[in-house]
């Protein structure tokens, strides 16, 4: 049996996720004794398994759902993770498509041309674009 702290160094997490992952329902939080509460190995095989989900890319409430299934439930098993796949996949493409555009923007800002940087103009709002109090603010040189 072991402490929270000790559970929460031996799990890699702090003491503050423990009680946080006990708020969302993913661990128990187990009756004191003693004054002070004890963790079991399964406590700690638990704290690890969620974390091993969240390395593989499930949110908590996935997570959640995973705890909760019989382990024999393959099927559920492996809809979630092909939901989550499909999730991070999704993701890779916004990242790559990112990267494409900085990728791009650098290239043009690396050209010895007149005027200003591509990526400065590409973040900064045109005049145009500036809202009605922004543009009297500047007007008064606040």
């Amino acid at each position: 049996m072991m402490k929270i702290g000790d559970l929460a160094k031996a799990g890699g997490v702090s003491v503050e996720t423990i009680r946080f992952y006990q708020r969302r329902g993913l661990l128990a939080e187990p009756p004191r004794g003693a004054g002070a509460r004890r963790y079991s190995q399964e406590d700690l095989e638990r704290l690890r398994s969620i974390r091993a989900a969240q390395t593989a890319g499930f949110t908590l409430e996935e997570i959640g759902v995973l705890l909760a299934l019989d382990p024999n439930d393959r099927p559920a098993a492996r809809a979630l993770a092909e939901t989550r796949i499909a999730a991070i996949d999704e993701r890779i493409a916004t990242l790559q498509a990112m990267r494409a555009a900085l990728h791009n923007l650098a290239q043009d800002c690396a050209r010895d041309e007149p005027g200003p940087c591509p990526i400065i103009a590409a973040v900064s709002p045109a005049p145009q674009e500036m809202t009605a109090p922004a543009t009297r603010a500047l007007a008064r040189g606040e």
